[in-house]
């Protein structure tokens, strides 16, 4: 972590998942193919480097993920309204600080 301070949640398939603190001078390890959040829980900017070993690098938002699973299945998981499933976007969002 370069600055601020974030939460960071690593999960695999099934109900396995670990949530950790991070602040600046932090560093995270996440194990290949583990999906990720990373959450700014501070009140200031959260900056933060990922290092990729791999030439191709791939995200989805949580929101676009969501809008690409069956509506009943979403609902059912997370007790979102229809009006919440509508609101989230299909389309890919950049994420990135420049």
């Amino acid at each position: 972590m370069v600055s601020g301070t974030g939460r960071i949640c690593v999960f695999a398939a099934g109900q396995s998942a670990r949530t950790r603190d991070f602040r600046a001078g932090d560093v995270g390890y996440i194990p290949r193919s583990m999906g990720q959040y990373i959450e700014n829980t501070g009140n200031t900017d959260l900056v933060f480097l990922e290092v990729f070993r791999s030439s191709y690098y791939s995200s989805i938002s949580f929101a676009q993920w969501l809008s690409h699973m069956p509506p009943e299945l979403v609902k059912a998981h997370f007790k979102f309204s229809d009006d919440t499933l509508k609101s989230f976007s299909r389309d890919k969002v950049d994420v990135n600080g420049a």
